[in-house]
């Protein structure tokens, strides 16, 4: 009996030291969140783009149904767009109203496609200090600029990156809520004019008006 009281006590010191221990390990290595949501997201964002670098006019990137990108001065369905990220740093804008990708040519010219094209339509975001950011082709590495609103006979506009700020689409408003009709009248030439009975299908001819 003395051996097994002993092995016993033995035993009960040692029960606290592993707890510690195993306290410790769960705290030096936490089981990463491997959980795919967390790393995606607010990955889609409702943004209208706007620059007033180098430009003639304020405007807001503006992609159109026929497929052109232009800079409109003030907001509209057309400009407002939708920021999608693929990866890390980089992002496909796509018209909310058009349906249309934005995509850039090999000589830096931006056009809408109703098809995505990894190579054409994938940009860097690269996010400034003061809030701007600069968007350059993934593929070409070109910048992202808005085309000139007319022709000029002076130098070109630099080709250096354009910054745009991003700013956030106004919530949709709310439906109105469906209106109350007014209660007909009675009809009183009818045999059921408070429609009690349910439609009369044999209503005397003398009581058409």
């Amino acid at each position: 009996m003395g051996w097994d009281e002993a092995k016993f006590k033995h035993l009960g010191l040692w029960v606290p030291v592993l707890a510690v221990l195993l306290l410790g390990t769960c705290r030096a290595h936490p089981i990463p969140d491997s959980s795919p949501l967390l790393q995606f997201g607010g990955q889609v964002r409702q943004r209208y783009l706007y620059t007033d670098d180098a430009q003639e006019t304020e405007a807001h990137l503006e992609i159109r149904a026929d497929g052109t990108v232009v800079g409109a001065a003030r907001q509209s369905p057309e400009s407002l767009l939708e920021l999608k990220a693929l990866k890390p740093g980089v992002i496909q804008i796509l018209g909310v109203k058009t349906s249309r990708f934005l995509c850039q040519g090999p000589d830096g010219k931006l056009y809408g496609s109703l098809h995505f094209d990894p190579k054409a339509c994938s940009f860097r975001e690269l996010l400034l200090e003061d809030g701007y950011n600069v968007y350059q082709s993934e593929t070409l590495g070109l910048p992202l600029r808005l085309p000139p609103q007319r022709s000029s006979n002076r130098d070109p506009a630099p080709r250096g990156p354009a910054r745009f700020l991003p700013l956030p689409g106004l919530p949709a408003e709310p439906p109105d809520p469906p209106g109350i009709l007014a209660p007909e009248p009675p009809d009183v030439g009818s045999s059921d004019p408070l429609s009690m009975v349910g439609p009369s299908y044999g209503r005397s001819p003398s009581y058409t008006s």
